[in-house]
């Protein structure tokens, strides 16, 4: 009987290693969608993700992350309920703090903001990287460790720095093309586990040879 594939509603899908969890099986909030096999790992409370790395998540905005994500320990997506007014002489947020002043909440409502923050597909994160909001980041994409994303990560993309900057990117424009155009994460599971191979380590155009 042939080995069954990978199982994407698995909370910890490593045997005996409870600090890695998929991300799709753990989370509740209806702010967050999160594609098959995206994992976070950190040795202290990796269940405790949405509370601990999605930060001042109060809606309407969203955050999504497409399949196959390595989010590293520590990487933290700043939502926009932690922006201030910036177009008075002060930034502090006084109505939060009760009394006659929740009087002035319209104040703090309607804040600008830019919209949605959205992770591509097989995005890398490493140790400790921040995500601004409404950022949004390509597939195939490298965050280096202790990053701040502040500006949109283009497809298969490596940015590292605070501000994130671009180093350069993974492939050429021809390959990064073909890439998207094979948009592998979409491939049947069963297939996937057929080329894990030539997902891993092979070539541009040997992975195009095995498309289903």
């Amino acid at each position: 009987m042939p080995a069954m594939p990978a199982d994407p509603t698995a909370l910890h899908p490593m045997p005996g290693q409870t600090r890695v969890v998929l991300l799709r099986p753990l989370i509740t909030s209806p702010l967050i969608e999160v594609g098959e096999f995206s994992y976070y790992d950190d040795p202290a409370e990796p269940t405790a993700f949405e509370t601990n790395n999605v930060l001042y998540h109060y809606g309407p905005e969203k955050l999504i992350i497409g399949k196959f994500c390595a989010l590293g320990e520590g990487v933290r997506f700043i939502m926009n309920g932690a922006n201030h007014r910036m177009d008075g002489p002060s930034t502090f947020p006084f109505p939060i703090m009760g009394g006659s002043w929740s009087d002035h909440f319209d104040l703090l409502t309607g804040l600008p903001g830019r919209g949605d923050t959205v992770i591509g597909n097989d995005v890398w994160f490493g140790y400790r990287t921040t995500v601004m909001p409404g950022v949004r980041i390509g597939d195939g994409a490298i965050v280096a460790s202790g990053s701040v994303v502040v500006d949109d990560v283009p497809d298969y993309g490596i940015v590292g720095g605070n501000p994130a900057k671009l180093i350069r990117r993974r492939y050429s424009d021809e390959d990064i093309s073909t890439l998207l155009e094979l948009a592998w994460w979409d491939w049947p599971i069963e297939h996937l586990t057929a080329h894990l191979r030539t997902l891993m380590s092979g070539s541009v155009d040997e992975l195009a040879a095995v498309a289903p």
